[in-house]
């Protein structure tokens, strides 16, 4: 009771409650932004992945010398093994894309139209056509949205296809080229794959790039993700070995090292704010005492022991404590489930951008609170608050009643 009535802001101590309010208001602020930078960069890490591996496959089996013979073999073993849902060929190669002056770089991958869309979800993302509309011998091809902008072409243009290997001619070697039909473009929300990434038949990917009847190898899409890398090794020495094999976490290891790295870093570095936070309630309870100077000689000469007086003030620090961890974590958790409603807003206002899809491969700010980092960053704060409130609570019970009421 009373330290709950030292909370109350009195006419003669009313600064004191304003700095415990402040130190409130602190923590709270410093709680809310820890838990929206760490949901934010969550989100982002979800969002990645989800979108990296709509287009990609979640592990790959391919031969060794480039080219993956037998494949129909390999891809009925491989649906038989566990944990795999669906093995679809591809053939997969660069090449060069020209629309008049224009000339840009990528990959062109072949696909089986039918397979792809049991497989990936890339199918779902295909604008203006259908992946089927990619049919044998029709020489058509599907481009990210991204690489058709800075191409300057749309449905229905034509376009060459420029493969790297040489062709003898009376004139000398001169590059394999294709003149094929845009139909459409796909968005997969993600720079890297939307500017370097194009879709044709498979059957005339091999004519391109001339492996008969061979696949670059065989894609497979799991049931868990996760593990991918178990996965597809052990298939690998279930065929025998002499295959080469790789997985989205192995290819896209950097993206998600460095989220990791980042999100620890944020941690620390905004953790800083709910430190100066614990220092306020530190300072906030070290003017209270000295405010509560005569209360405290009273309480003693009326029986009160250091330990009760030690009481009084812990529960002053730790209300203050709980009270800005539980706001801000109630706050974090409304601001990180509107963050993009919110930065829409922002950016509608001012004009600007947050997320350049070049440099972070998305262009929305997607959100995801994990109940871990609401604990972790509840815990932490609350603890550093308790500790805060050490010193003042001690400094208070070693109190001597008889130095302070000697002038009284």
């Amino acid at each position: 009771m009373v330290g709950t009535r030292y909370l109350r802001s009195t006419h003669h101590r009313g600064f004191v409650s304003f700095v415990a309010f402040m130190s409130m208001a602190g923590l709270t602020l410093g709680v809310a932004v820890l838990i929206v930078v760490l949901s934010v960069m969550n989100g982002f890490e979800r969002e990645l992945r989800s979108r990296i591996l709509s287009v990609t496959s979640h592990a790959t089996l391919m031969g060794l010398e480039g080219a993956l013979q037998d494949w129909q073999g390999i891809r009925r073993l491989a649906l038989q093994a566990p944990g795999v849902r669906y093995a679809v060929p591809y053939i997969e190669a660069r090449a060069m894309i020209a629309n008049g002056s224009r000339v840009l770089g990528s990959a062109i991958r072949g696909i089986d139209p039918a397979l792809e869309r049991k497989a990936t979800g890339i199918a779902q993302q295909v604008r203006d056509a259908r992946i089927e509309d990619l049919t044998p011998g029709s020489w058509k091809i599907i481009l990210g949205t991204s690489l058709a902008r800075e191409l300057g072409v749309a449905r229905g243009d034509l376009i060459v296809v420029i493969v790297p290997e040489g062709s003898a001619t009376p004139a000398g070697v001169v590059p394999r080229m294709r003149r094929v039909e845009v139909v459409g473009t796909f968005e997969s929300g993600t720079y890297e794959f939307d500017r370097s990434l194009a879709l044709i038949n498979i059957n005339d990917a091999a004519r391109l790039y001339r492996l008969g009847s061979d696949v670059t190898g065989v894609r497979l899409a799991l049931e868990d993700p996760v593990r991918a890398p178990e996965v597809v090794r052990d298939l690998a020495l279930a065929l025998g070995g002499g295959y080469y094999v790789s997985d989205w976490t192995r290819n896209h290891a950097n993206f998600f090292q460095s989220i990791e790295l980042t999100k620890g870093m944020m941690f620390i570095i905004l953790l800083i704010i709910v430190g100066v936070a614990a220092f306020n309630i530190i300072s906030t309870l070290v003017m209270t005492v000295k405010d509560k100077q005569d209360d405290i000689a009273l309480l003693r000469t009326l029986g009160a022991i250091p330990a009760d007086i030690l009481q009084i003030f812990v529960v002053q620090g730790v209300l203050i404590g709980l009270v800005g961890t539980l706001v801000g974590a109630a706050l974090g958790i409304v601001l990180a489930d509107n963050v993009e409603v919110i930065v829409r807003g922002i950016e509608s206002v001012f004009g600007i951008q947050f997320m350049d899809a070049k440099v972070y491969f998305m262009t929305d700010l997607p959100a995801y609170v994990e109940w871990t980092d609401v604990a972790r960053v509840c815990g932490v704060a609350f603890a550093l608050c308790a500790l805060a409130t050490l010193y003042p609570a001690w400094r208070a019970s070693r109190t001597q009643p008889a130095e302070v009421l000697r002038h009284e």
